[in-house]
């Protein structure tokens, strides 16, 4: 027969699972209190990263929809004062240094190509500049800021004239990052990257990096062109046709129309604006082709 706690002894119990509840209960709340919080947890395996959180989204995309940008023009080349902001030189990212051309007047290289979105958008280019997807800019590691690049697709001949505003891309092999506007324009914003020939656009026409920030513009600085530079506006298989459009384009601008024709490898007849003997010149020409919305004339030479 068993026999029943006395009711001291019962009281007794009852009060110490009581405090032993209690106990668990205090010390719960002090772990799950010394926890960090989600936002600022970095796995012991991963190195501290100050850009973290900097961007809205962690990956790059494009809009939600395809937009058709061809009716954006080209950068223009144009003169501009280039201070220090976005050229600090040499500069180091990732490891890497990183020396600015000292000369870009001649600069051409063949590499990829990518592209950067809605990501940046918005955000601070490395000269200061607000990132605008839908404008005519890219990213350059060496070239000075700003500069002009005609970037042109090796798959399939598309270009599009950029104005260098920012640095990168800081990946093997790439040797230019442009918005989404120009990536559509030589049709690599499917692809992500593509082949393509950077080279310098003329005019070359800003001064070497100032050793202080300064606002004046530089005044009379008219660079030589090679001999034989136009701007050419199009290319027709009919001559025909290339006649009627150089007499309609010819009446609206104070610069000589003429027309290039070739036979080989297949008859083709080239309209073309010149020449210029200077950058002024050739800028002139570019502000009355876009009076007449004609924003399309690249620089050749004959």
């Amino acid at each position: 027969m068993l026999s029943m706690p006395r009711t001291g002894s019962a009281n007794k119990i009852q009060k110490r699972n009581i405090a032993l509840v209690f106990i668990c209960c205090v010390l719960l709340a002090a772990c799950s209190g010394n926890k960090p919080k989600s936002g600022n947890t970095t796995k012991s395996s991963e190195p501290y990263n100050p850009n973290d959180g900097r961007y809205e989204h962690d990956k790059d995309f494009g809009p939600s929809e395809e937009i058709d940008m061809s009716h954006v023009p080209d950068a223009v080349p144009r003169y501009e004062t280039r201070t220090r902001a976005g050229n600090k030189n040499p500069y180091t990212v990732l490891g890497k240094t990183y020396h600015l051309i000292k000369d870009e007047s001649s600069y051409r290289e063949r590499g990829y190509a990518s592209w950067y979105g809605n990501k940046f958008n918005g955000h601070n280019t490395s000269n200061g500049e607000r990132y605008d997807m839908y404008a005519m800019t890219g990213a350059h590691k060496t070239l000075p800021i700003p500069s002009y690049v005609r970037v042109t697709n090796l798959d399939n001949g598309k270009s599009v004239v950029v104005r260098i505003n920012d640095r990168g891309p800081f990946h093997q092999g790439r040797i230019v990052d442009l918005s989404y506007a120009a990536a559509q324009r030589i049709g690599i914003h499917k692809t992500g990257t593509g082949r393509v020939e950077v080279e310098i656009a003329l005019p070359g026409d800003a001064a070497p990096i100032p050793r202080r920030a300064d606002s004046k513009t530089p005044k009379n600085l008219e660079p030589a062109l090679p001999a034989g530079t136009y701007l050419q506006l199009g290319a027709f298989s009919q001559k025909d046709s290339a006649q009627q459009f150089a007499a309609s384009v010819g009446s609206k601008l104070t610069y000589p129309v003429i027309i290039k024709s070739a036979a080989q490898p297949k008859q083709v007849h080239r309209v073309r604006v010149g020449p210029f003997k200077d950058a002024k010149s050739l800028q002139d020409a570019r502000d009355q082709l876009a009076r007449i919305k004609i924003f399309e004339a690249h620089v050749v030479y004959q």
